[in-house]
């Protein structure tokens, strides 16, 4: 199972922005109604220098949604206006990837270079590949629309990657079933008719399929392009409110404390710690995997320890739960990182 969660940091969605605002724009909403609040103003929303924070984009996202109104489907319908171009870098490493498993696990082990909000999870059930999308993290009002647009950004992306005939087999969404004309355009833009009233967001992919090759795979650019990932996670060092929380996983990763146990230390609520750490593009689970990531490539690069005993150190049960995670935290696993030296080793990882 390879999972991830979204925490983009510092000021990277501004093409995410124009997007939305461009959907929204199609819908009949102004500009100024789509801004408001947002701290963005129409002329910067032109420029092509501008830089924008996660909580702007949500009140951005926020101001669309009321205006528009939180109707099925509405977050799928502007997911699939981007392309693999709108994600920079992330995109590229996409593009060149040998297969679509590859790009679906290079993916999630740089999600917070993209635009997301969402928790991932990638994992193998009955001849599919699926994604599960659980927007939790995200504002509950938000949530539906959260969720759908990556859904249709994961679909878009994997057209792009991959072209016809698609691997995609289904996409689960957890509400009842709309009026038919939302259906027909849902069908419209997946290329498949959803299944309502299932128990989560997901996408799932034909598994025969996934390992076919990309038709733009390219080594070289592959290698370059997540190299260039690498470098962009090494420079998003947690501060603030993040850096605190952080730093108190660092003191005990073997025996971490929990979101609530680090609420109460910081003397704010459970659901304050989450919302502050949204709005710096952050969340719990994605610093407790940053530090077990940072202490495990510390441990293989400077001490003799077993693979097994970092394990124990990190407070995994099983040696194969860690080595697991720390391919899906670096692609490889511990003793290939450890004989090549970490020279391919990335930096913070959410």
């Amino acid at each position: 199972m390879t999972s991830a969660t979204a925490a983009v940091t510092g000021t990277r969605r501004a093409p995410s922005v124009r997007l939305i605002v461009e959907f929204a724009a199609v819908r009949g909403i102004a500009v100024d109604v789509c801004l408001r609040g947002s701290g963005i103003d129409t002329e910067e929303l032109a420029t092509p220098d501008l830089h924008v924070t996660p909580e702007q984009e949500l009140v951005v996202v926020a101001n669309i949604v009321s205006a528009i109104g939180d109707e099925p489907g509405l977050g799928i319908a502007a997911g699939v206006r981007y392309h693999v171009t709108t994600h920079g870098i992330w995109g590229y490493a996409l593009m060149s990837s040998p297969t679509l498993r590859h790009a679906i696990d290079l993916g999630l082990r740089y999600l917070d270079l993209t635009f997301s909000y969402c928790d991932i999870v990638a994992h193998e059930e009955g001849g599919l590949l699926t994604l599960v999308v659980d927007p939790m993290p995200a504002p509950q009002a938000l949530r539906r629309f959260i969720a759908e647009r990556d859904i249709g950004i994961i679909d878009g992306l994997q057209r792009e990657l991959v072209g016809t005939p698609r691997p995609l087999r289904a996409v689960q969404l957890p509400y009842a079933e709309p009026a038919p004309q939302i259906r027909t355009e849902l069908r419209r833009l997946l290329g498949v008719a959803p299944e309502f009233d299932a128990d989560r967001y997901a996408v799932c992919f034909d598994l025969s399929r996934v390992n076919d090759p990309l038709p733009l795979a390219e080594p070289l650019t592959a290698a370059m392009a997540e190299e260039q990932c690498r470098e962009l996670l090494e420079r998003s060092v947690p501060t603030g409110l993040s850096g605190q929380v952080r730093s108190l996983l660092l003191g005990n990763p073997a025996r971490p404390p929990t979101s609530e146990q680090v609420a109460a230390a910081l003397f704010m609520t459970p659901r304050t710690l989450r919302r502050r750490l949204l709005e710096e593009g952050s969340t719990y689970r994605s610093l407790l995997e940053n530090v077990r990531r940072q202490v495990a490539e510390e441990l293989l690069g400077e001490t003799a320890l077993s693979v097994a005993e970092i394990a124990q150190r990190l407070g995994y049960s099983e040696t194969a739960s860690f080595t697991h995670a720390f391919r899906r935290w670096t692609g490889s696993s511990p003793r290939s990182h450890r004989v090549r030296g970490g020279s391919r080793s990335g930096g913070a990882h959410r």
